[in-house]
Parts: structure tokens; sequence; C-alpha cells
């Protein structure tokens, strides 16, 4: 992620195609490096899982993470369009809130194995979570999510100046005496709790196919790195499908 794309521009159908068949094929073969590790010894296997079990499971939870990740998709088309976020420097966002994205969901994981190692009813309380939040959106009244109402917007304003225009890809611009945040800063903070919000419903769900921790943190990882490509290729896609933003708010609804 580091080494391609490092030069702001706008990103085709056709190149978001090509790196979102990269990593789907890259995770894919991941599956291959996962049998030869636990069927060498190379890792601690904490569920004494035998190499096909242990290669299921991580295929698995690949294919839970990467269809939950869908919603965050449609969010952060939302969250963009919101905040005026050219497309030219949208990938510069993504870069780094998939890059907090794994660090915030290694500690849920951690956290979360942890629980379940040391009390097994949490596999229980994640269950009746995920039961809870499927009635609410299930219930709940059809909304359209708007970034600049949200709870880390406001509460943004209230520590930090903050202007609403652009400055290329900066983060920061200093504005006489002060440093304010620009547009593309709010707009990474915004996707961050908004992936942690998603988080929430995604890693208990990983959680009960195993608590492997390797395996859990491995899916997730991959689902998440081919979360940037596949944005892209589904932004363009807002623009030739008049309907699809409609089943954007559908997704992002939460109540």
């Amino acid at each position: 992620m580091g080494v391609f794309n490092r030069n702001p521009h706008i990103i085709s159908v056709k190149e978001a195609s090509i790196w979102t068949s990269i990593w789907v094929s890259i995770s894919f073969l991941f599956s291959g490096v996962i049998y030869w590790l636990y069927s060498t010894g190379k890792l601690d296997n904490v569920d004494a899982l035998q190499p096909m079990n242990a290669t299921i499971k991580y295929i698995t939870g690949y294919l839970i993470e990467l269809s939950l990740s869908i919603d965050n998709i449609f969010v952060m088309a939302v969250i963009f369009s919101s905040f005026g976020i050219p497309q030219k420097y949208q990938h510069r966002v993504l870069f780094w809130g998939i890059l907090g994205a794994i660090v915030f969901r290694a500690l849920m994981i951690f956290f979360g194995v942890v629980l379940i190692k040391k009390f097994s009813f949490t596999t229980y309380i994640f269950g009746a979570f995920l039961i809870f939040t499927a009635l609410k959106m299930l219930f709940s009244k059809e909304e359209a999510f708007n970034p600049k109402k949200s709870f880390v917007y406001r509460n943004l304003r209230k520590v930090m100046p903050i202007t609403m225009h652009m400055h290329k890809e900066k983060f920061f611009i200093k504005l006489r005496h002060i440093t304010a945040a620009t547009p593309l800063f709010i707009a990474l903070i915004v996707i961050e709790f908004t992936d942690i919000l998603f988080a929430l419903d995604s890693v208990p769900a990983i959680l009960a196919i195993t608590s492997d921790p390797f395996l859990v943190f491995s899916s997730n990882i991959f689902a998440i790195l081919g979360l940037r490509s596949m944005y892209f290729f589904l932004a363009n896609m807002l623009a030739k499908f008049a309907y699809l933003k409609y089943s954007c708010y559908i997704n992002v609804c939460r109540g």
C-alpha cells in the first residue's frame, strides 16, 4: 500500500478492478500459507486445529469479513460526498483510514480472544449482541446518514479549528496563528469511528467461527486491505447506476 498509488490521482474503474482482483487473489492464496503453517507446526495452534480445518475457518472468516465490509464502502461514499472530497485525494484518506482500521481491529480481536478464553460464556454475549443489532436494523426507521450531524463531527468542532476549504491533500493548514483541520482530516476521523462501529458487528461474527487469534486477525486484515480498491470500483459504479445510491442509505442506516 505504501509503494503503489503514492501520487494523488483519480483511480479509474480499470485500475480499481485490477487491484481488487489482486487483493482478492492474494487473500485466497494465503489459505495455502495457512495450511502450510498449521501442518508444519510453525504456529502455536491454540484451538488444536488440523491444517484443513484451519484453512476452511480462515476462508470462512475472510468471506464473512469481506461481505460485512460492503457496508463500509457505501458509508465511505456518503462521507466523501458530504465533505466534498475530490476523488483525486480520496485514496490518501483511505490509506490512513485502513492503517487505523488495522490497529483498532487488532486491539478488538486481542481483547475479544482474551475474553473468550477467560470466560467461555462471552461467545453467547457476542451472539446476543449480533441478534440485538440485527433486530435494531430490522425495525428502525430508514434515515439518510449525514456525517456533518454525527457525534464525531459535532465534537471535533468543539476541540479544534476546522476549515471547510480543501488544500490539496493536506490534513492540516496554517490560518494566521492557528492550525486548522481540513475536510480530509475530518473525513478520516469520521471513517475511523464508523469502522469501529462496524467492527462491533464483524469481529464478534468471526469470533463465532474461531477464537484462534491468527486466523481471526489475518482474515480481517486481508478483507480490509482490499477495501480501498473495492471502494473505488463501486464508487465509479454509483455514477453509472442511478438507483444504487438508495441502497447506500439503506445499508448505512443503524437507527
